[in-house]
């Protein structure tokens, strides 16, 4: 099959007064959505908050006159709630459209109107770019005091979740294309990060002909594993298990001294994370007689940390075979994410021990893996997961797998489409581990053949860039590829991120790499260790 560039989108505008056109699209839609407002918005200027949660996060980008759409999709069953979604439809349009991924258990409406995943700060939004953006709730609402997965009691609103209510949103956003512009979207895309990277490759497998570019970054595709693996992170560093901050960044400078070098260069980064975690051992930190306190670690912390870096086995196999969930990698331990805390602090550890049930303090896989064995795997929100056994709930197992679980390799019938597809996976993720996106990778090439799967399918690996782009450069204009890969015919290379400082308007970069395609790493060549120009990327 010959890379064939399809033909460009075709331009096209709110039909009649804009105003009155976007205000008549409110009522009954097609089937079960229903639009509850649409408004014309006036432009908005760039904005950037002190903080945020993400680097992303704290950017408003600039917008242009749009028709904001709120819309909803009625449950089937009566105790389910409805799936919520935003339409943004731009007064010029492009003729594509872009529909943005969740996030964690999702239940916050997504608006569409941010940076789509891995964007550089000082790009313009797809919406300034004359894109439709769309999103959704997935089919629930998180409520204040209450754990995240509470909604997965009921079935609806979990099937929603695992991949109905994307399917259903995409859908309410084509007809409300046609109603506004009179035709249909010339070209879609899908972008989504973490829990919406994994919405990403659902949408590649279960709905192979909705989407025609998709970027899945750091996606959640062993979803079932991931949450296990999470739980018996927490289970492991109770009480003297638990590791201090300091002993993080113990632990993090013996990474950077056992490996920085291995490139070629001393950057304080880890090129290559892979032969890195092969070759560093915890136990060089172990106490020694008479050695106590944060400059070693004991018995019990080196459990833990080995236990972080090895594979959740399951007693049977789950959907498409999968019988484990890989473990995490090296580098980037302590990198600072969320304000002060980041890598293990903010998503292994916490800046206290796992407690029962989890306390604010406690770090994000324990409070994800945890209450998806309560709400999710078994269904008991009493349950004590120190005793939680696998085997005891099998079949719900096997279920929750079959909808939740991105892992089918087959993806031919995406790639007969026409469908184009990036992975971007960032090697010092604690969140989820790169592995798992690795390993999926490579089994579509077993499935699909090397030389097919690059017609249509790319997966970069950052090293040193925790889950949500912090610690090293992570910005790369994701969508411009797509859209020259799908569009013009033009397949990737390896492509070029950067680090940025938050400081609007010109967001500078302070350091860049290669973005290599797997599995070549940055190697260093000469020159300043913060420009892309002195690396090159080489297995």
């Amino acid at each position: 099959m010959a890379l064939v560039a399809a033909a460009p989108a075709q331009a096209a505008a709110l039909a009649g007064d804009p105003a009155a056109t976007c205000s008549g699209l409110a009522g009954p839609g097609q089937g079960a959505f229903k639009i509850d407002s649409a408004a014309l918005q006036s432009p908005t200027p760039l904005a950037v908050a002190e903080k945020g949660p993400t680097p992303s996060g704290r950017i408003t980008p600039a917008n242009p006159a749009f028709c904001k759409v709120l819309g909803h999709i009625d449950p089937s069953d009566a105790s389910a709630p409805p799936i919520r979604f935003e339409v943004n439809l731009p007064t010029e349009w492009n003729g594509r459209s872009l529909q943005y991924g969740g996030g964690g258990f999702n239940g916050v409406l997504i608006t569409g109107l941010a940076l789509p995943p891995a964007q550089p700060f000082d790009k313009a939004s797809p919406l300034a770019q004359g894109f439709v953006t769309y999103g959704t709730d997935s089919g629930h609402e998180s409520k204040p005091g209450e754990p995240p997965q509470v909604f997965a009691l009921n079935d609806e609103a979990f099937e929603n979740f695992a991949h109905k209510a994307y399917k259903k949103v995409r859908d309410a956003a084509v007809d409300l294309m046609v109603r506004a512009y009179g035709k249909r979207p010339d070209r879609m895309y899908f972008m989504g990060s973490s829990e919406g990277g994994r919405e990403a490759m659902t949408m590649a497998q279960r709905y192979p002909e909705d989407f025609d570019g998709i970027l899945a970054r750091v996606p959640v595709i062993n979803w079932v594993g991931l949450l296990h693996a999470s739980n018996r992170s927490g289970l492991v560093t109770m009480g003297e298990a638990w590791i201090r901050p300091a002993q993080v960044k113990l632990v993090a400078d013996a990474v950077r001294k056992t490996c920085d070098k291995a490139d070629g260069s001393d950057d304080q980064l880890i090129e290559d994370p892979v032969s890195c975690k092969a070759s560093f051992r915890p136990e060089t930190l172990r106490c020694t007689e008479g050695q106590s306190g944060d400059q070693c670690l004991s018995d019990q912390q080196i459990a833990a940390i080995n236990t972080l870096h090895s594979p959740f086995k399951f007693p049977f196999a789950l959907a498409n075979g999968l019988d484990d969930y890989p473990g995490w990698g090296v580098s980037g331990e302590d990198t600072p994410a969320f304000g002060p805390t980041g890598g293990w602090s903010a998503w292994w550890l916490g800046t206290a021990a796992p407690a029962l049930p989890p306390v604010p303090a406690n770090a994000i896989q324990w409070v994800f893996g945890s209450g998806a064995i309560q709400y999710v795997m078994s269904r008991d929100p009493k349950l004590d997961v120190r005793a939680y056994k696998p085997e005891d709930h099998k079949e719900r197992l096997l279920q929750v797998s079959n909808l939740m679980d991105s892992t089918n390799p087959d993806l031919g019938k995406f790639r007969a489409h026409g469908g184009r597809l990036i992975m971007l996976e960032y090697m010092a993720d604690y969140a989820q581990s790169p592995y798992a996106g690795i390993r999926y990778f490579e089994k579509v090439q077993a499935t699909l053949g090397k030389a097919e799967t690059a017609e249509f399918a790319r997966l970069y690996t950052a090293p040193g860039v925790d889950h949500v782009g912090s610690g090293a450069p992570a910005n790369v204009d994701m969508l411009g590829v797509l859209v020259d890969w799908v569009e013009n015919g033009k397949a990737p290379g390896d492509l070029e991120v950067v680090e940025q400082k938050v400081e609007a308007p010109a967001f500078p970069v302070v350091r860049a790499l290669p973005l290599c395609q797997w599995p070549a790493w940055p190697h260093y060549k000469s020159g300043d260790v913060n420009a892309a120009a002195s690396f090159a990327c080489a297995p």
